[in-house]
């Protein structure tokens, strides 16, 4: 199958995608909650505008506004019979932006179908079955390919099950499938998968593009996209971190990245070997100009693990060490030894 965005990796080494979607809309005005598919046909021209203003920036790849855009994340705001309608709505958006950029510049990018995950847990842990999650995605990826996608992006998922799932709807369309997980819970995904069970999964599934997304900060972020990276396989990696840490201020989430580490963050992922690289939540505009603009101004050179380290901070570093043993253990472990 043809893969629109290796040849976009070809033309340069890399591609940049975009950033947040969620939160870039908060200042628009999008309330916590409320969910920003309904702004495809809300708010068009925030859509319209969130886009144009990240191709400005220079992201070659454009996702979609419909993350939370299948019948059982939309059940939650009672739409959930709005699927067709908003899929279509989004990927036309894109659509639009990209074609009225490449109007304007005469730079082409292409357009991602975000499908993100149903929030549900698959049986046995919850009752979603294989058969009802194809037919969730099946309904959205169709949808996205009527509108426009050039290709189809499942992110931040965390069971290898909803990625299968996603995966077999998309094929459906016969758009190019890339797929990201989440690994944000002591190095794993909240389902436990590392990122090498991962890289298993995506190759059995044959992705176009398969990465690491969301999670806690461009630290840990990175430390995914290396394990991944070390699998050694064909298959592209996108590395789309989020834009530091969140915390919250004054009852707001706020990220404390700032586009200066954004974009030592893209220089190292790329120089790690990812060859997709963009933003998740809080990543703005401003940030993915700096990043491109550091992609374009510094040569590829070989990664530097120590000083990616200084520059991001060291990932997991909170996190407990499992092989280190309570020093009684050890203790009396050594004496058995010794006796």
């Amino acid at each position: 199958m043809h893969n629109p965005i290796a040849a976009l990796i070809a033309e340069k080494g890399w591609c940049v995608a975009d950033g947040a979607t969620g939160s870039n809309f908060f200042d628009r005005g999008l309330e916590a909650g409320y969910p920003p598919e309904l702004w495809c046909l809300e708010k068009p021209e925030d859509v319209l505008w969130l886009h144009g203003e990240f191709l400005a920036a220079g992201s070659d790849l454009i996702l979609t506004n419909s993350f939370g855009g299948n019948a059982l994340r939309l059940q939650l705001h009672q739409s959930q019979d709005r699927v067709r309608e908003l899929n279509v709505a989004a990927a036309t958006l894109a659509r639009r932006a990209v074609a009225a950029h490449a109007e304007k510049t005469g730079r082409h990018a292409l357009v991602a179908g975000s499908i993100g995950p149903t929030g549900e847990l698959f049986e046995p842990m919850g009752t979603l079955t294989h058969e009802a999650a194809v037919a969730c995605f099946t309904e959205q990826a169709e949808a996205l390919a009527e509108g426009g996608a050039d290709v189809l992006w499942i992110e931040t998922m965390s069971a290898n099950e909803e990625v299968i799932a996603a995966a077999e709807a998309g094929r459906k369309t016969g758009l190019p499938v890339c797929a990201t997980m989440t690994f944000d819970t002591a190095k794993r995904s909240m389902m436990g998968i590392t990122p090498t069970d991962f890289v298993r999964c995506a190759e059995e599934l044959d992705l176009s593009v398969m990465g690491s997304n969301c999670g806690v900060g461009p630290a840990e972020l990175m430390h995914s996209t290396q394990e991944l990276l070390a699998a050694r396989s064909a298959i592209p990696v996108a590395a789309k971190g989020n834009c530091g840490i969140p915390e919250y201020v004054n009852g707001a989430i706020h990220y404390h990245g700032s586009p200066e580490l954004m974009a030592k963050y893209a220089v190292f992922a790329r120089d790690a070997g990812a060859t997709v690289i963009g933003g998740c939540c809080g990543t703005t505009p401003k940030h993915v100009a700096a990043m491109v603009d550091a992609l374009n101004s510094t040569p590829k050179g070989v990664f530097d693990a120590a000083a990616m380290d200084s520059a991001l901070g060291v990932a997991w570093k909170d996190l407990p060490d499992p092989s280190a043993a309570d020093p009684e253990t050890s203790s009396r472990r050594g004496r058995r030894k010794r006796a």
